[in-house]
C-alpha cells in the first residue's frame, strides 16, 4: 500500500481507539459515578450520536470542497479539546449528566467529520482494485479499537478512575492528528461552487435512485436503530441483571471488537469462496442471530451468552461494512464521494439517536427486557430487507454509474 495510505491507516487506528475509549467510559461513568439508569444512559447515547443526524450532510459538502486531510485533523483536535474538558470537570467533581452529554455531542461532531472525509479520501490513495483490501485494513484498525478500547476503558475506570481513560484518549487523538499532518494528500480538481441545497439534493438523489445503494441504506438504518436500542439498555442490563463489574462490562463490549477483528481477518478467505452478494448478506443475518442470543440472557442471565452475542455482532457486520463501503466507492462518481458518504452516514448514524431515544423510552416505561425484544425484532427486519434486495445477487463489483 502507498505510504500515504499507511499513514491514514495508523491515524485511523489511533482515532478509533480514542473514540472507543471515550464511548466506553461515558456510560460507565454515568452508571457508576453519577447514578444513571437505563433511561439516562439511553439519552446520553442519543446526545452522543445526534451530530451524525444533524451534521453529516454539511460535512459531506465540506469534504467535496476542501482538503480531506485538514478536515480530519480539525476533527481530532476538536475531540482532544472535548476530552480534556471532560477530564477537568471529572477531576474537580463538577461533571454531571448534562455536561457529559453536551461534551459528548461536541466530540461526536469531530467523529462525523472524520467519518465522511476518510472514505472520500481513500479512492485517491489506492487503485480501484485495491479498495477492498484498503477498506479491510481500515476495518482491522477499527476492530482493534473496538476490542481494546472498551476493555481498557472499563479496566481503567474500575481500577483507578475515569481520568486515566480520558488521558489516554486525548493522547491518541493528538497522535492521529500528527500522523495526518505528515500525510501528502493527492491533488483534486477544484469543484465548481454551487448552492448548498443543490449539492445536498444531488447526493441524496443518487443514493435513493440507485438500485443497489437504496436497499443497503435501508438495511443499515434499521440495523443502527436496533443496535442503539440494545446499547441504550446494555450497560444497566449487564450491571444489574447479569451482575457484571465495570471491567466485566468492558470485556463483553471488547468481544464485539474481537468479533470485528475475526471477521476482518477472515474477509479475504471468504471473498475467495463467496460471491459479493453473499458477503453483503452475511452481516445482517449474523446480527439477527446475535440479537436472539442477547434476548436469551433475559431467561438465562449469562455473561458468556452476552459475550457470544457481542462477538457475533462484530464478526458478521464487519464483512457488511467492508463490502458495502467498497461497493459504494466503486459505483459513485469521484466528485460525489463526500456527499454520498454523508448521505449514508446521516441516515445510518442518524438512526442511532433515534434508536437510543426509543431504547430510553422503552426502558423507562417497560424495562430493559422491552429494549432487548424490540432490538431483536429490528435485527430480523434488516436481515429480511437485504435478503430480498438485488445486492444479494451480486457476484462482483459493478461498474461506476
Amino acid at each position: 500500500m502507498p505510504h500515504a495510505f499507511r499513514r491514514l491507516a495508523w491515524s485511523n487506528l489511533a482515532a478509533q481507539s480514542s473514540e472507543q475509549l471515550a464511548l466506553a467510559a461515558a456510560p460507565l461513568i454515568a452508571v457508576l459515578a453519577l447514578g444513571a439508569g437505563a433511561a439516562e444512559t439511553g439519552w446520553l447515547q442519543a446526545a452522543q450520536t445526534l451530530p451524525f443526524l444533524l451534521l453529516a450532510m454539511p460535512a459531506g459538502v465540506l469534504a467535496d470542497r476542501f482538503s480531506h486531510r485538514r478536515l480530519m485533523i480539525g476533527a481530532e483536535a476538536l475531540r482532544a479539546v472535548v476530552l480534556l474538558a471532560i477530564l477537568l470537570l471529572a477531576g474537580t467533581g463538577r461533571l454531571g449528566l448534562a455536561s457529559l452529554a453536551a461534551l459528548g455531542f461536541l466530540g461526536a461532531a469531530g467523529t462525523v467529520a472524520q467519518g465522511v472525509a476518510a472514505p472520500a479520501l481513500l479512492p485517491g490513495l489506492v487503485p480501484r482494485a485495491g479498495l477492498a483490501a484498503a477498506n479491510r485494513w481500515l476495518e482491522l484498525g477499527r476492530s482493534g479499537a473496538f476490542t481494546a478500547g472498551p476493555a481498557l476503558g472499563g479496566a481503567l475506570i474500575g481500577w483507578i478512575g475515569a481520568s486515566p481513560a480520558y488521558g489516554v484518549a486525548i493522547g491518541l487523538s493528538l497522535l492521529s492528528a500528527g500522523l495526518l499532518a505528515g500525510m501528502v494528500e493527492p491533488p483534486r480538481p477544484a469543484p465548481a461552487r454551487r448552492q448548498l441545497g443543490r449539492e445536498l439534493r444531488e447526493g441524496v438523489g443518487f443514493v435513493l435512485s440507485h438500485a443497489l445503494l437504496r436497499p443497503i441504506l435501508v438495511t443499515a438504518v434499521v440495523f443502527n436503530t436496533a443496535w442503539f436500542i440494545l446499547l441504550a439498555a446494555y450497560v444497566p442490563h449487564a450491571v444489574h441483571h447479569l451482575g457484571l463489574t465495570a471491567a466485566g462490562v468492558g470485556v463483553t463490549l471488547g468481544l464485539f471488537g474481537a468479533g470485528m477483528m475475526a471477521g476482518a481477518l477472515a474477509a479475504p478467505v471468504l471473498a475467495a469462496r463467496i460471491p459479493l452478494g453473499g458477503l453483503i448478506a452475511i452481516g445482517p443475518c449474523v446480527a439477527a442471530l446475535a440479537a436472539l442470543l442477547m434476548l436469551g440472557t433475559l431467561a438465562l442471565p449469562s455473561a458468556a451468552l452476552a459475550g457470544a452475542a457481542m462477538f457475533l455482532f462484530g464478526a458478521g457486520p464487519i464483512l457488511w461494512t467492508i463490502n458495502t463501503t467498497t461497493l459504494r466507492q466503486a459505483v459513485t462518481p469521484g466528485a460525489m464521494l463526500g456527499r454520498v458518504s454523508a448521505v449514508v452516514l446521516t441516515a445510518t448514524y442518524g438512526a442511532r439517536p433515534l434508536g437510543a431515544a426509543i431504547g430510553a423510552l422503552l426502558a423507562a416505561r417497560y424495562g430493559m427486557g422491552a429494549c432487548l425484544a424490540a432490538s431483536a425484532a429490528g435485527f430480523l427486519v434488516q436481515a429480511g430487507v437485504i435478503l430480498a434486495s438485488p445486492a444479494r445477487r451480486l457476484r462482483t463489483l459493478p461498474q461506476p454509474a
